[in-house]
């Protein structure tokens, strides 16, 4: 199951939301806009490279294609609200091509996004959203290097196979480069190897099933690419502190 990648593709006009508790989530991009609004905590996120802290009522607005990631401080509560581009089309269209330089905003107080029952108000709460933006930042035109596009592929490739055989040999061999050359370049733009980033991608992905379903840990972790249930959980304690147990526990209190 994938929640990031393909939201914002499979319908011209859609909004979803769902909230996360102590989550973390490592780099990734997809054709959706994104909002990480910060309910309880604080929450350390990296867009294109530049670094935020957000506290209670800050939002980052993340733009389709940006590469982010987000890591808890402490502990959060956060809320995200993935929507497509044709949601707020004379938006999307005036701004294609462009990045904000200043990603976050404050808000006077958490949005009540259960009461965005229509598409009309869903346009009427995103638009607000982007007048604020345009209030208070300006506008950069998107710069991709060859490197990023690189780096694009190899997440894309992720994203589509973390439950399977996932490995760095098998994204050079689809994407036919030279295996020395993208793990080399992927440490350079990440911070991390292939398989620590790879680790921490299934480790996120099960987090949302944790909370999100009712499967058992070990089909969650067959789900999320771990044949070894042992590993599955030594990972995850690693990588969020909590036993799975634990986790879903604190998710559903």
């Amino acid at each position: 199951m994938v929640f990031f990648e393909h939201h914002g593709v499979e319908e011209k006009e859609s909004f979803h939301y769902f909230t996360l508790v102590h989550s973390s989530f490592p780099l990734h991009f997809h054709r959706a806009y994104e909002l990480i609004i910060v309910n309880e905590g604080e929450l350390e996120v990296t867009i294109d490279q530049k670094e935020y802290v957000l506290k209670e009522n800050d939002l980052a607005f993340i733009f389709h294609n940006q590469m982010h990631e987000f890591k808890t401080i402490d502990h959060s509560k956060i809320t995200i609200v993935l929507f497509s581009p044709e949601l707020i089309g004379h938006f999307f269209m005036n701004y294609q091509g462009y990045v904000p330089g200043n990603n976050v905003l404050h808000l006077s107080h958490a949005p009540n996004l259960h009461a965005l029952d229509s598409i009309y108000s869903q346009k009427s709460f995103l638009y607000d959203i982007c007048s604020m933006l345009v209030d208070q930042t300006a506008f950069l035109p998107v710069e991709h290097s060859t490197k990023t596009k690189v780096l694009h592929k190899i997440l894309l490739f992720v994203d589509r196979n973390y439950y399977d055989d996932c490995t760095l040999k098998a994204v050079a061999k689809s994407l036919q480069y030279d295996y020395p050359y993208l793990s080399k370049l992927f440490v350079q733009m990440t911070n991390m190897t292939f398989t620590e980033y790879l680790n921490h991608y299934r480790i996120s992905q099960a987090c949302y099933q944790l909370k999100n379903s009712q499967r058992s840990i070990g089909e969650i972790a067959i789900n999320c690419g771990y044949t070894n249930l042992r590993s599955f959980n030594r990972n995850f304690k690693k990588i969020t502190n909590y036993s799975p147990n634990r986790y879903r526990a604190l998710s559903d209190a």
